[in-house]
């Protein structure tokens, strides 16, 4: 069931696209003083979010999340059915919107993956398996969905035990974690993020379509997730030496394969989350203003 939403305030126009609702967070207090240094070494536990276990999950992260100051996000999706063999970086920032704006409208997200780290440096992850993809009926990448049942992705227990994407969206909308004014010193982080994000917005909007070109696109990410975005593969594109690819990322960091579901989306948003993290305070010395909305896939 698709979650419904009022239309939006006058004063926003995302191209007439996305529906925007006003929330009020919970309480929060304000923590400015430095985190303490990460521990790559560390493992970090990913919680997996069946229909079983939401509510009780969702309490923990809504409890966790309330003094968060970094939230990571992962969506694992069906594959790209537009232009999937098309080289996407010779071609202008508009046509690379537009293809993005085609698969993510036509196709269904299977897994979100957030991870938080909160102002004492705490880090959980979390991942939503969601039940609304059909193989049987419903577009995708054959390749892409053999990829992921390889890393342990088993699309029939998802079909049959997952949660559903657009609730999953409304409780995020009420949780205080999006929407603009909410006042907290939170980032968000993702790595090669123009899909994650996108995934993302679609999620939180019930499924409306994605605004009709890019500005309408950065507007709605600055309104849903605020100012504070960033991509770690924009960030290591400037390390020399960095290698390419997240898990590659993470190697090269010596971060610690996360716990409990450590090769798909909730262990993707562990080692986007701690790899941010290192490269913000070690290689950039906490500047990196200038990565601000940034997504590898779209600008760059």
């Amino acid at each position: 069931m698709v979650a419904m939403f009022p239309p939006p305030p006058r004063r926003f126009n995302f191209n007439h696209m996305f529906p925007v609702q006003v929330v009020q967070p919970p309480p929060f207090t304000f923590h400015a003083a430095p985190l303490p240094p990460v521990q790559p070494e560390l493992p970090v536990q990913v919680r997996p979010v069946w229909a079983g276990n939401f509510n009780e999950e969702w309490a923990y992260l809504q409890s966790f999340a309330a003094c968060a100051r970094y939230i990571a996000v992962d969506v694992h999706y069906p594959g790209l059915v537009h232009a999937a063999d098309q080289d996407l970086s010779s071609l202008p920032v508009e046509h690379r919107y537009a293809l993005m704006k085609a698969n993510v409208d036509g196709l269904k997200p299977l897994q979100v993956g957030i991870a938080v780290c909160d102002h004492q440096g705490q880090q959980v992850a979390w991942e939503f398996n969601l039940r609304d993809f059909c193989r049987l009926a419903d577009p995708h990448d054959a390749k892409a969905l053999d990829y992921l049942a390889r890393r342990g992705l088993d699309l029939d227990t998802l079909r049959n035990h997952g949660v559903d994407a657009y609730m999953l969206g409304a409780l995020l909308m009420g949780s205080g974690l999006i929407g603009a004014g909410h006042g907290r010193p939170l980032s968000w982080v993702t790595h090669a993020g123009a899909y994650h994000v996108a995934y993302l917005l679609k999620i939180v909007t019930g499924g409306a379509p994605l605004p009709h070109d890019v500005a309408g696109f950065l507007g709605a990410m600055r309104y849903y997730l605020g100012q504070q975005v960033y991509d770690v593969a924009t960030m290591a594109a400037n390390c020399t030496g960095m290698p390419v690819g997240l898990d590659h990322i993470a190697t090269n960091l010596r971060i610690h394969p996360p716990w409990g579901s450590p090769r798909l989306a909730g262990a993707a948003g562990v080692r986007a989350l701690l790899a941010f993290r290192i490269l913000k305070d070690g290689r950039f010395g906490g500047n990196v203003e200038r990565f601000r909305g940034l997504l590898q896939g779209l600008q760059h």
